[in-house]
Formats: structure tokens, sequence, C-alpha cells
């Protein structure tokens, strides 16, 4: 009788900063797909944003640790930003893949994000390499990937699995503006996230 398949979650964002939303969907995925665990992997120059919206990298790791440190089915890699260049996800699949061929690799983003996948660097190896969690929130349509299984093929499309997560009504971005503006922050973002932003004085100014 040959071994079971594990299955394990990859998170890819910039955490800028990780708030519970991000959470949240990473521990519904686990649930729904039967995930041994979920790697989350901060990205070290995501291509798509410029560096001035970000915090530094090592921020945004800390932050990260500090935000998952809880869970015992969470856990943190430095790929992405130990990696020279861009943070391209395809590179990181394959990363994963040759670290273990053996493993399901479930590949977690938004849905907004995995609609535009046929953009990212090297489409066809992130479908090689994993199986795509759309994370959305409920009642979000994925009418769009009609459209992309006409760019990249029906066979690539059915490894896109829809996951509706309500706590995504909270984003990044709406934290950085909340506190850009002196609001709290709190029941946003973990605790110990809460102090990291204050004590390092992150996002007090810019976008």
């Amino acid at each position: 009788m040959g071994k079971e398949t594990r299955a394990i979650g990859l998170m890819g964002g910039t955490f800028n900063p990780i708030h519970y939303g991000h959470l949240v969907t990473a521990e519904a995925a686990r649930d729904a797909f039967h995930l041994d665990r979920v790697i989350f992997i901060p990205s070290g120059q995501p291509p798509h944003k410029p560096p001035s919206v970000l915090a530094s990298a090592e921020h945004r790791f800390l932050m990260t640790f500090l935000a998952i440190a809880p869970n015992m089915h969470f856990e943190l890699s430095r790929v992405e930003i130990d990696r020279q260049g861009p943070s391209y996800t395809s590179e990181t699949l394959a990363y994963f893949h040759r670290l273990d061929p053996d493993v399901d690799w479930y590949f977690i983003s938004g849905a907004d994000a995995i609609l535009e996948i046929a953009s990212w660097h090297y489409p066809e190896d992130i479908f090689r390499y994993a199986h795509l969690i759309a994370a959305s929130r409920p009642g979000y349509s994925l009418s769009r990937i009609h459209a992309l299984a006409r760019e990249l093929g029906e066979e690539k499309v059915q490894r896109i699995h829809q996951l509706e997560v309500p706590a995504l009504a909270i984003s990044s971005s709406q934290v950085r503006e909340r506190l850009r503006l002196g609001l709290s922050i709190k029941y946003l973002v973990p605790e110990a996230v809460e102090h990291y932003i204050e004590k390092n004085h992150l996002y007090e100014h810019g976008p």
C-alpha cells in the first residue's frame, strides 16, 4: 500500500502588514482542503508594487512571525526575502516542488490576484507545480475565469479552487490608511503585530 500524499498550503503575499484576514484565510484553506500545514511566504521584492508603499522585508517578516506564532499548523519561509531580484511566484513554487515533489502544493492568494495570473511570470509553471486557492469575500463572482480558460486552457483553470472568507473585508491598505490617520487598528491585526507597528513607527506617513 503506497504512502498517503500530503497536502501543504503556501500563503504568499506582501503582508504589509499581515492582518486577521490573512490568518482566517489560511486557517479556512487548511480546513477546506485538508492541508497538513500552511507556510507563509512574505515577498521580498514584489514586482507589481512600488517599494515606496512597503515596509522593509525584515519588518514584514517579523510581523508575520509574530502573527502566526500561536498556530502550530502555520510556518514561515524566508525563501522570497533571501532570494535576489523580484519575487516571482513561479520560482517559489518550483523551489517547493524541488524540495518535495511528492507533496500536493496549494498556493493561496486573493481571487483578484489569481484572476490576473495570465500576466504573472511563467504562469504555466504555477499550474504545473500547484493547485491555486482563490480566496474571496462571500458573493464574489469568479465569472472572469471563463476568459482565463480561453487564454490558458480549461485544464489549467480546473486547478483553481474558490474559497469564500468573510474576514477578507479587512485589507492591508485599510490598515495602513487608519494608521496614517492616527486611527485604531485593534482587532484588525493581532495584538503582537499592533505593538510591533507602534514600537517601530511603521506606516505613520506615506500611502
